[in-house]
């Protein structure tokens, strides 16, 4: 019965992807990349979660992971005979092999992984001010590799292209999902509840004996893996990428929705990452002119960040800990599996105690 109280927080976000994606199935060809954008972001988001959230150390690196995994997956799908003559410089790994979506994925989560491990060995003891700039070198350093180094990309920052478009709604929602199971089910292991001992005070958690730089290190790789695999799945449904494309604009981004949403649950991740996600591609394409029934929506250019940046501070003024207020929503059950489900300690603690002379 615990676990299943448990399992109410995991399906709520679950619930919302799969919603979304239902959605986002009933509409127009050109409305469903609104929609697996939304569930790419979500991926991409809970990857900040996962290290953010559970560790209260701000990060503006995870990112970086997030363009390796888009590299790596693009480049290995690409057929090896056109690589030859655009990606030339390659190395002969990457050049001379050829995978298949799902595997690229895979490859990409595991290369974002040992990207995330290397270089948090270093950085996990930092915490404030100095981890925010060290995160952020590193995504300065991944977009100058990605930028200028031929060995790993193409020269001079040009387009990744001929990415095979396999992210459909199926592939985002599952790999939505993917993300949520594993984040939650790091979460609620004893690894999470120790991080997240040492995110509410960390001299008492080093004081009981948490190994901090170790829970840290575990959930900032663990956070690589995912959003390795949200790179994989964005080249897949843009079918190219560029450095700039994975660099400062969506590291922003990604922070605003994980910020609106709530920063302490998953519950909240999803949720901001779904509406900023949604809200961001129907306010660009009123820029260009957006038509809903009879009247056509045209905004002036750059009002979308405005009116997405407005929007941040009149949520986190009224709501400092987001749309959620940071809490998981866990699906009500009804009353009488609530009262079986209580711990027996909490039942006996409300039963009344005899003592010598009464009660």
């Amino acid at each position: 019965m615990r676990r299943l109280l448990a399992g109410r927080e995991l399906a709520a976000p679950v619930l919302l992807i799969v919603v979304v994606a239902l959605i986002g199935s009933a509409t127009s060809v050109s409305t469903q990349q609104n929609f697996i954008t939304a569930l790419v972001s979500v991926a991409i988001v809970i990857g900040l979660y996962v290290f953010m959230g559970n560790s209260g150390v701000i990060s503006f690196g995870q990112i970086s992971f997030v363009a390796v995994g888009a590299y790596v997956a693009g480049e290995l799908t690409i057929p090896t005979q056109p690589k030859h003559f655009v990606l030339s410089n390659l190395w002969s790994v990457l050049q001379n092999t050829s995978v298949g979506n799902v595997p690229s994925l895979a490859i990409a989560a595991g290369v974002g992984a040992l990207f995330a491990l290397l270089v948090g060995i270093p950085l996990m003891r930092l915490s404030g001010l100095s981890a925010g700039i060290a995160t952020f070198a590193v995504l300065e350093i991944t977009n100058n590799l990605l930028t200028f180094w031929p060995k790993i990309a193409p020269q001079s920052g040009q387009t990744l292209s001929l990415v095979p478009t396999t992210t459909g709604l199926f592939q985002a929602a599952a790999g939505a999902v993917v993300a949520a199971v594993v984040a939650f089910a790091y979460q609620s292991t004893r690894r999470g509840r120790l991080l997240r001992a040492s995110r509410e005070d960390h001299s008492a958690a080093l004081g009981i004996g948490v190994e901090v730089h170790r829970e840290r290190l575990i959930a900032f790789t663990l956070s690589g893996a995912i959003s390795g695999l949200a790179g994989g799945l964005l080249v897949h449904q843009i079918g190219s990428v560029t450095p700039d494309q994975v660099f400062l604009e969506l590291t922003f981004l990604s922070l605003a929705m994980l910020v609106f949403g709530g920063v302490g649950s998953l519950w909240g991740a999803t949720v901001g990452a779904v509406l900023i996600s949604l809200l961001d591609s129907y306010l660009l394409q009123a820029e260009n002119g957006l038509q809903i029934g009879f009247f056509k929506l045209t905004l002036p250019s750059g009002a979308s960040d405005l009116i997405l940046g407005v929007l941040m501070v009149v949520v986190l003024i009224v709501r400092p800990r987001g749309l959620t207020g940071g809490r998981e929503w866990d699906l009500s059950l009804p009353r009488v599996l609530r009262r079986r489900a209580r711990p027996v300690e909490v039942a006996e603690a409300e039963e009344p105690v005899e003592v010598a002379g009464g009660r």
